[in-house]
C-alpha cells in the first residue's frame, strides 16, 4: 500500500485502526462549514489546486534538490512512519470486534471507526472534502444495509454523492457512479496497481 501512495506523488498520511480508540468525544460533534471564500480557515478547494499545481511547476524548474520536495522525475518522500499501536489497544480492538456478534455489526463497527478517522485526519490537516472509493456496487450494499437495519432517515446521506453531516469536512463519492465490475476491468486494461484489502473474519 505504501508503495503505491509513494507512486503517486500526492501527500499521504498512514494512520493504523487502534488510534480511533483514541479519538476525542468531539468527533462526534459536527464543524463549522468552511466558507468557499479564502479566509481564516484557508483557500478555497480551487485555489488550493491551484497553488498545488504551481508549486508542482516551480519544484520541477528549480534545479536545486530540496529534501523531501516531490518533482514529476522524484518521487515525494515518503512522511515519517507513524508509531505502532500498543499491544493493549490491538487486544482492545480485538475485543471490541468479537464483541459485535454478526459480522453485519462487525462490518458497521468497522465503517464507523474508519469514517471516525479518516474525518479526523483531514481535520488535523485542514483538508475541507475527502474523497472516497465508495462504487455503485458498495452504494448498494449500504442501502440494503440501512434498509435492514431501520436506517432510512440516513440514505440520503449514507449513499449520495455528498455527505456534510460532518460540517467542516465533506465526504464525496466520485466513483458511486461506476460499478465494482466496470471498475475492475478498467484496472485490469490498464493495467492500474491495485491492493486487495481482505474481509473481516466471521465465524
Amino acid at each position: 500500500m505504501e508503495t503505491l501512495l509513494q507512486a503517486t506523488g500526492f501527500p499521504y498520511h498512514l494512520v493504523h485502526l487502534e488510534e480511533a480508540l483514541e479519538l476525542p468525544p468531539s468527533i462526534l460533534q459536527p464543524g463549522p462549514e468552511r466558507a468557499g471564500t479564502p479566509g481564516p480557515s484557508g483557500p478555497s478547494y480551487k485555489e488550493a489546486v491551484d497553488s498545488f499545481i504551481q508549486q508542482q511547476r516551480q519544484d520541477g524548474d528549480s534545479a536545486s534538490s530540496v529534501p523531501g520536495d516531490s518533482t514529476p522525475d522524484r518521487p515525494a518522500a515518503p512522511p515519517a512512519s507513524p508509531r505502532l499501536p500498543d499491544a493493549a489497544q490491538t487486544q482492545e480492538l480485538l475485543r471490541g470486534f468479537e464483541a459485535a456478534g454478526t459480522a453485519t455489526a462487525r462490518e458497521e463497527l468497522l465503517e464507523m471507526l474508519r469514517t471516525h478517522l479518516i474525518v479526523q485526519t483531514a481535520r488535523d490537516r485542514g483538508y475541507a472534502k475527502v474523497m472516497m472509493g465508495d462504487s455503485l456496487t458498495r452504494v448498494a450494499v449500504k442501502l440494503l444495509t440501512n434498509l435492514s437495519l431501520g436506517r432510512g432517515a440516513f440514505l440520503a446521506v449514507d449513499t449520495g454523492f455528498t455527505d456534510r453531516r460532518h460540517g467542516d469536512v465533506m465526504v464525496v463519492r466520485p466513483m458511486r457512479d461506476y460499478t465494482a465490475k466496470e471498475i475492475a476491468f478498467y484496472n485490469l486494461f490498464f493495467r492500474v496497481p491495485t491492493v486487495t484489502v481482505p474481509p473481516l473474519f466471521t465465524k
